[in-house]
């Protein structure tokens, strides 16, 4: 059930949802109900809307990543959101608590990656290679902590898993993520990773909308501290 306080952003074109580590974002084989249905039924009881009520998806992060995600509320806006989403315009700002110290603290990546499907799994490159695709993101050290370290990370590029896996191939890896490489599993089954920040010019109206995403479960236990 989506929650009134978990709603970051809402006009009549578009609503912002802060995404907890676990739930998917659309539907899948596992038949859990997304959050995509959960937005539909917000929506549909706030506004007592009858019938279908029509929710887009703009993007998706994964299951265990924590954070925002923007929804159209109109196929208007969907359709002008898929164009700045094409056009990259829009500025994504993350948090990841990885093992460890970075080996410099700030830096700028670019990588690529090649999604194994298999597996469900990306693999990094330092040089080009026929299969690969261009990543590049950039972060920043915020702080350090005993056994981690928080970083800022801004993608200019939306590969699949590419933060987890970058961050990873040059010696980051996130907190609880098995996958690439983490020592142990988060004990709610996240990975300490989150879509802090959005940064967009609205669709329809042209005004920049910026929206931040509070910290939940096992990254702000560590980063409370």
């Amino acid at each position: 059930m989506l929650t009134a306080d978990r709603i970051l952003y809402e006009d009549n074109h578009l609503l912002i949802v802060n995404k907890l580590a676990g739930e998917i974002v659309q539907g899948d084989k596992t038949g859990d109900t997304p959050l995509l249905e959960a937005v539909k039924t917000y929506i549909k009881e706030k506004y007592q809307k009858p019938g279908n009520v029509f929710c887009g998806l703009v993007h998706r992060i994964d299951r265990p990543v924590s954070g925002a995600v923007i929804f159209a509320k109109t196929s208007k806006a969907l359709a002008r959101l898929n164009e700045i989403v094409k056009e990259r315009k829009i500025n994504k700002i993350y948090w990841a608590l990885v093992e460890g110290k970075p080996p410099v603290e700030e830096d700028r990546l670019i990588d690529y990656l090649y999604r194994q499907e298999r597996n469900n799994k990306t693999y990094v490159s330092a040089i080009e290679k026929t299969g690969y695709v261009r990543a590049e993101l950039s972060y920043k050290m915020l702080q350090h902590y005993t056994h981690y370290s928080l970083l800022e990370v801004s993608l200019y590029t939306g590969r699949h898993h590419q933060i987890r896996a970058q961050l990873s191939a040059h010696g980051m890896v996130i907190k609880g993520d098995l996958k690439y490489g983490a020592r142990r599993s988060n004990q709610d089954g996240s990975i300490s990773l989150h879509a802090r920040k959005i940064e967009f010019n609205h669709p329809v109206t042209k005004e920049l909308i910026s929206v931040t995403a509070p910290l939940s479960g096992e990254m702000q236990k560590i980063i409370a501290l």
